[in-house]
């Protein structure tokens, strides 16, 4: 059996505004993937008050899972999303991938065939990058400063690790861990154990998605708060 299995998973909390826009983007996609490849979209709402289970299990339909808990913490959402995804899935772990993204993102159409490719060729873990969306809730000055620090080496490397653009084959996952019961930081965590286990990965700027450039965000000392950060920079 050499079929593989790509599986999504998406942890969110309040995210009916922009939920359509991710789950819309990764239909587009899944349109993308070769015949010999399955798909799966799974969405965990975490402590919602919105209607973000409501839109995830309308939109997802009998393509994926929507389920709801309160977990209170994006680590523990992201693991109860790859529980779901490896009980859904019927292939070998190593022929499993796991493509971890936010709800306030919106990826690219080739976003999940460039993983499975990079699965294919024996890649074990990959971390992508990010960009924003709009900046108006920032000061002008914050999208040259978000720019011009957001580092990315010569070759396309890059030293960022985001859970919005993280991608796992399921053996690795496991091996490391899994993610653990963060309430933020969990992405640099599981990405530390990745290397920690030996597993093959790499970091990969042409991987990328867009994620909203709110100024307040959903996880403690998030990449909402990183951002925000750039509005206290004296020049």
């Amino acid at each position: 059996m050499n079929q593989w299995h790509i599986a999504v998973l998406i942890p969110a909390r309040d995210e009916e505004e922009l939920l359509p826009r991710c789950l819309l983007s990764l239909e587009r996609a899944r349109a993308l993937l070769p015949s010999d490849v399955t798909s799966d979209v799974i969405v965990v709402s975490d402590s919602s008050t919105d209607q973000t289970y409501q839109i995830a299990k309308k939109m997802l339909a009998d393509r994926g899972c929507a389920m709801t808990g309160r977990y209170g913490c994006v680590g523990t959402a992201r693991i109860a999303a790859a529980e779901i995804a490896l009980r859904r899935s019927q292939v070998p772990l190593h022929q499993c991938w796991l493509a971890n993204t936010d709800a306030d993102c919106e990826v690219p159409a080739a976003w999940l065939l460039d993983q499975v490719r990079m699965g294919q060729r024996g890649i074990a873990a990959v971390a992508g990058t990010i960009d924003v969306d709009s900046f108006e809730e920032h000061q002008p000055r914050v999208r040259d400063l978000f720019r011009t620090t957001y580092l990315i080496h010569a070759d396309g490397t890059h030293p960022h690790v985001h859970g919005a653009n993280l991608g796992i084959r399921a053996d690795a996952y496991k091996e490391a861990g899994g993610w653990a019961r963060l309430q933020t930081a969990e992405d640099h965590d599981l990405w530390s154990r990745l290397g920690v286990s030996g597993c093959n990965r790499v970091s990969d700027a042409r991987l990328r998605v867009l994620t909203s450039g709110r100024r307040v965000g959903r996880a403690p000392l998030g990449f909402a708060g990183a951002l925000a950060a750039h509005n206290e920079v004296t020049v």
